[in-house]
């Protein structure tokens, strides 16, 4: 029989972090690992992170080399970091005015499926987007999430003993030229869009997408999440303890 003090006790609810600046990728992918680990463990909760990485090419786990267009030298030159991730799918480009969304999420029951987890994603984006007039669709046999002008959000993730990690990106008022470095996600001839490309002056700002973005989290998979800036001094003592040296 469970002691008294203990009986009502519920898990810690899901979290939210945001960033207040764009963080190098290879930062966060550390920081990742080490939610990752923590989450394993149960020492901290479902987390999110919310984020912009500064200029980056990243190569996932099917990645080719001649999807990227240009050498490393040339990309360090204009400041673009070139970096092979552990998530899944082909090549990218992530920088400043794309919102890049992490869950390290525990799946269980029901809930552990690959091809869910990608679909409550896609769900999330293409929710996201319609919140600002845009409409975004599924298309048969690729992840992400479209528009007719082109690719507005890209999905690439990983597992680890049913713990999800790595997630999606999505392009509020990025840069598109940085796309032009490489073959998106392995697309030749597919282009990529943007908010800012679709509306004009009418964009909303980052963490405006941000803040509708997290709802439909809660909506499609997390409904208790509640969001901290990762820089909050109040976090739980856990949490705050993996986020030291990373939280701007």
């Amino acid at each position: 029989m469970l002691k008294p003090e203990t009986r009502n006790l519920k898990p810690p609810s899901p979290i939210a972090l945001w960033f207040e600046r764009p963080i190098p990728y290879a930062r966060a992918a550390a920081l990742q690992e080490r939610l990752v680990a923590a989450r394993l463990e149960d020492r901290v909760p479902d987390v999110v992170l919310a984020l912009e990485h500064t200029p980056v090419v990243t190569l996932g786990s099917r990645a080719k080399a001649e999807h990227v267009l240009r050498s490393a030298a040339d990309l360090a030159a204009r400041g673009v970091d070139l970096v092979t991730s552990s998530r899944g799918g082909d090549v990218t480009y992530h920088g400043p005015g794309q919102l890049v969304l992490y869950p390290i999420l525990k799946l269980g029951g029901r809930e552990a499926d690959a091809h869910g987890h990608l679909a409550n994603l896609e769900e999330i984006a293409i929710r996201t987007a319609a919140d600002f007039g845009i409409a975004a669709f599924r298309r048969p046999g690729l992840t992400g999430a479209w528009t007719r002008a082109g690719k507005l959000a890209a999905i690439g993730v990983r597992f680890r003993r049913w713990v999800a990690f790595h997630g999606m990106s999505f392009n509020v008022a990025p840069d598109l030229a940085g796309f032009s470095l490489i073959v998106p996600c392995g697309l030749a001839g597919e282009p990529v869009t943007s908010l800012a490309a679709l509306l004009g002056p009418d964009c909303p700002t980052l963490p405006a997408v941000r803040a509708r973005m997290l709802d439909h989290v809660r909506a499609v998979c997390r409904p208790d999440l509640y969001a901290r800036a990762a820089s909050d001094p109040d976090l739980p003592p856990a949490l705050a303890g993996i986020l030291v040296g990373f939280a701007s």
